[in-house]
């Protein structure tokens, strides 16, 4: 999402000059595994998290994870992105939970997400990866499966993985849920987050713009002993406009 100004290729010595040490982004198969890989090593760079193959994305689709008749296609996919994190050495995949079919509802699809994710989780581990189940607000994606940080660790609990955590996004989670320092509180020392993005809310631009007490939630990350990585997931204020994703990185330079 940062760097829409230049092409995916060039975004990777973006980053890195503006003081990034990893990346993340939706989607790497557009790309040979190989060419992402170099253009980490030359930057320097990390890659921590991607999301395994959606299904048709251009068409509406949001993940099959929880879709019961789509579990042969759920399968080829995670084999997929298990391919692509072996080249880019990523040591994680968000798998994500899909749309609720029209008619349906939570309750008869919970069982197929489940048996899903235990099956893949199987399979990551062997290769040393760790699985991410995300809740997303309905407002951005309407009729997500999985919209609640409740439901996500009661989901990570049936399955049972040691390896199946959850994606906490705060700008996901204020929308749907708030009380964002509790939240933490409440989920952070159990171990089962293993991944945490930001953005503003309500417009999803830069965090030091909105509602949210960003310092604050980074000194609280910290007090909580929070050890993995902060993807920034916002749309920058300048859109496309060049050099604009640069500047409007004033907010991350102490931490960086």
């Amino acid at each position: 999402m940062l760097y829409p100004e230049l092409d995916f290729l060039d975004r990777f010595e973006a980053a890195a000059q503006d003081g990034f040490k990893a990346v993340e982004y939706l989607f790497p198969y557009a790309f040979e595994a190989r060419e992402l890989a170099a253009r980490l090593r030359a930057s320097g760079l990390q890659q921590v998290l991607f999301n395994a193959p959606p299904g048709d994305w251009d068409g509406g689709e949001r993940g099959m994870a929880c879709l019961p008749g789509r579990e042969a296609e759920f399968r080829r996919n995670l084999a997929q992105a298990l391919d692509y994190a072996g080249v880019l050495e990523c040591p994680r995949i968000h798998v994500m939970a899909g749309l609720l079919p029209e008619g349906s509802e939570r309750g008869a699809l919970l069982a197929t997400y489940v048996a899903n994710l235990r099956w893949a989780a199987l399979e990551a581990g062997k290769q040393g990866v760790e699985l991410l189940i995300e809740p997303i607000n309905t407002r951005d994606i309407p009729g997500f499966f999985l919209n609640r940080q409740d439901h996500a660790h009661e989901v990570v609990a049936a399955v049972g993985a040691a390896n199946l955590k959850v994606q906490m996004d705060l700008y996901h989670c204020q929308v749907v849920e708030g009380d964002l320092a509790m939240k933490l509180r409440q989920y952070l020392p159990g171990g089962h987050v293993g991944h945490i993005q930001i953005a503003g809310v309500p417009e999803r631009h830069e965090p030091d713009r909105g509602e949210l007490n960003y310092p604050y939630l980074f000194s609280l990350l910290d007090e909580l002993g929070y050890a993995g990585w902060v993807g920034c997931e916002y749309r920058p204020r300048a859109g496309t406009q060049a050099g604009g994703t640069s500047a409007g990185l004033d907010w991350i330079k102490p931490y960086l």
